[in-house]
């Protein structure tokens, strides 16, 4: 049996790397790891207990928990008797959880907590397909249909028929349907991405080309493995490649994990390399001022010398003397933040500025964008340590077809391109054609193959002026101010553009107190006319390279932040423009009828 399946991958890695460590988790404050044996072992009895309550291959297993290993082996167990899983977001409510396992079908659903359950219970009459929910924190429960994860561990021990798994997992084939992931959903319900085996494996293969990765490497995970993004580039691909993995704990203790866990590599999305950003500068703004010249100079010199290095130029040898003294002076210090072996970031699931990916690089950092969707597995195209251009997201990766259409439109073809959506011919009919997936994004590629994001079609604002404008471009501009968190540009149909702004608070406070400024709430700031001129000032000076027709006009100050919580961003942090534009409709009237 080949490498064709995500099952089989795994179970000649086990056969190579046995009592090494795959995973690493901290449970009740120390960190424990697990080997390839151990997992192997779980993953095995999974998929025979799996087999005993009923499931057949084609069967849907779904999986409503944060990350954690038990994730991992519960996923790969079921892929590897021949189910399909169907990963849900932690944070969906009950109706949303329900929809997607009606809509699914699944047959079990694996509940991460006591809460989760109770999501789950609250829903369970209207799920007639559903066999049974398994507890993976083990709470107890009167409902005759909730099971342990223990109990389901000791029935695959009790029904160890190794021969059934096996067969199970040989039977396997690289096109039969892996996972149904659904989309986040900003407009309307979710649609279930259908992914195949080797839609996934394509872009791991892919992947494991154009960045070397191996046994002496170190991936901290913690973008949740729900997202398609996570689950092929840290964990598929980690997993492929025999990169040991280690679970972060939340994105509040991520410094103190990275500390502990000195990871190699780590994927994520821009809002991280944002507030990394943002609290580099703001820290250097309370040192003095020779420290802040030094800051700034070495800068200056790392920004050289990447320029030269990513057009593969030789570095004079003075500059590179300065750049010695400089990664001493300051990088290095950063440097040792990020744990000390840092080789790169990854990117994705929306765009990064371009000025943020530039000042990592003068810094020592690498950080390599990509671009793609749940629906392309999700890769389509990445910049490489070899290729790499900021401001685009890389080249087409291998046996992958990007082109422009007409109007503008990215369209991609290739291996990793899903089946289509789960019950929804239409919806697929409308975005597949001639095996090319129309991406609803619009962007350009330049004379060396490097593909450029404009914005998203959907998202594109077309003023009652008819000028069309990407928000992105404007929001990604705002943010890269200390003072701006968060940022949701508005003016579809209206004369002039406006925003939605929240403050970076805690920056904001520290000027309140240094202008003399009372500082009491909130409410109270966000309303304060000194505030909001500062803020008028602070929006045109960034925007003052932007059209006349694409400046913010209008901006409205939010109290606290847009939250996933509250239904305003989604799982990868992107702002839900539709939901936002609900909740402070009349923020936004305001805006346009004063």
């Amino acid at each position: 049996m080949g490498e064709e399946t995500i099952g089989a991958v795994l179970k000649s890695r086990v056969g190579k790397y046995q009592d090494k460590t795959m995973l690493r988790v901290n449970r009740d404050g120390v960190w424990r790891e697990i080997t390839w044996n151990e997992f192997n072992k779980n993953v095995v009895n999974i998929g025979l207990a799996l087999i005993s309550i009923g499931i057949e291959a084609g069967d849907r297993v779904a999986i409503f928990s944060s990350n954690s290993p038990e994730w991992q082996m519960i996923d790969i167990a079921a892929l590897s008797i021949g189910a399909a899983d169907v990963p849900l977001y932690s944070t969906l409510s009950a109706p949303q959880a329900k929809y997607i396992l009606k809509d699914s079908g699944s047959r079990v659903v694996f509940v991460g907590t006591r809460d989760h359950l109770d999501r789950i219970l609250e829903v369970r009459d209207g799920l007639p397909d559903l066999l049974k929910i398994v507890t993976i924190d083990n709470t107890v429960s009167d409902h005759p249909d909730v099971i342990t994860l223990d109990d389901v561990l000791k029935l695959g021990e009790k029904n160890a028929n190794r021969e059934q798994f096996d067969k199970r997992l040989e039977s396997t084939k690289p096109g039969d349907l892996c996972s149904i992931v659904y989309t986040s959903g900003t407009t309307g319900d979710p649609k279930g991405v259908m992914l195949t085996h080797d839609n996934f494996l394509s872009n791991v293969r892919a992947a494991s080309k154009l960045v070397e990765i191996g046994p002496e490497d170190d991936c901290l995970s913690f973008l949740p493995l729900s997202h398609v993004l996570e689950r092929m580039s840290g964990y598929y691909t980690s997993m492929y490649n025999g990169v040991p993995m280690a679970h972060a704990r939340s994105i509040d203790d991520l410094v103190e994990d990275i500390g502990v866990i000195k990871p190699t590599y780590m994927v994520s999305v821009p809002r991280l390399y944002e507030k990394v950003h943002a609290g580099v500068l703001a820290n250097v703004e309370e040192e003095p001022a020779i420290k802040q010249k030094i800051f700034h100079w070495a800068v200056g010199v790392g920004t050289k010398v990447s320029a030269l290095t990513v057009n593969h130029k030789p570095v004079p040898f003075f500059l590179g003397i300065k750049n010695k003294v400089a990664n001493k002076l300051v990088f290095s210090k950063i440097y040792e933040k990020m744990g000390g072996r840092l080789r790169f970031f990854v990117s994705g699931g929306a765009p990064l500025a371009k000025e943020i990916a530039e000042f990592f690089h003068a810094m020592g950092i690498l950080i390599l964008e990509g671009y793609g969707l749940t629906e392309t597995s999700p890769v389509i195209t990445v910049n490489t340590p070899e290729a790499i251009r900021f401001g685009s997201v890389g080249r087409a990766i291998e046996y992958v077809e990007v082109k422009i259409d007409d109007n503008g439109e990215i369209m991609a073809k290739g291996p990793n391109i899903m089946q289509g959506y789960y019950n929804k011919p239409e919806a697929t009919a409308e975005v597949l054609h001639d095996g090319w997936f129309r991406t609803g994004d619009v962007g350009r590629i330049d004379e060396d193959g490097f593909l450029f994001i404009t914005d998203r079609i959907k998202d594109i604002i077309v003023t009652a002026g008819g000028k069309n404008i990407a928000p992105q471009n404007l929001e990604n501009t705002l943010k890269l101010d200390k003072y701006i968190d968060q940022v949701c540009v508005l003016g579809d149909k209206k004369k002039f553009i406006s925003a939605l702004i929240v403050p970076n608070f805690d920056e904001l406070k520290s000027w309140a107190k240094e202008k003399g400024l009372q500082v009491g709430s909130v409410s109270y700031l966000i309303n304060n006319e000194d505030v909001i001129n500062f803020y008028r000032e602070r929006i045109d000076l960034a925007l003052k390279d932007f059209a006349k027709f694409e400046q913010v006009t209008k901006f409205t100050l939010l109290p606290k932040e847009l939250t996933e919580e509250a239904g305003l961003v989604t799982p990868t942090l992107k702002v839900k423009r539709r939901e936002v534009e609900k909740k402070f409709a009349a923020e936004i009237d305001k805006m346009y009828t004063d």
